[in-house]
């Protein structure tokens, strides 16, 4: 299994509408790659490992897929409708990141 991050940058001039994000953006992504996606979690950054100092990422995603083939046969018809939504939600792209999931 695959676990594909999308991690949202943060910084002094991001922002992100982490309602559009859950409401709109995920579901829509959800029902785009159906039953090739096997999981979704999302974690909204709330700190960093340095009291005071903000999370230094604002959201990530995590997608988990049974393989890179079946997360890019989904994936890649619907990229650019992905990306164009970026602007309802966030003043950041995210970065892409693709990982083997092992679980203990």
């Amino acid at each position: 299994m695959i676990k594909v991050s999308v991690m949202y940058p943060n910084g002094k001039d991001v922002e992100f509408n982490a309602n559009y994000y859950k409401t709109k953006h995920l579901p829509m992504v959800v029902n785009a790659l159906g039953d090739a996606l096997k999981g979704l979690e999302l974690d909204l950054g709330m700190a960093s490992r340095v009291p005071g100092e903000p999370a230094p990422y604002v959201a990530i995603a995590h997608l988990k897929f049974n393989d890179i083939e079946s997360f890019q046969a989904s994936f890649t018809p619907h990229a650019k409708t992905f990306a164009a939504d970026v602007v309802n939600y966030s003043n950041v792209q995210g970065e892409l990141q693709i990982s083997e999931l092992i679980t203990f």
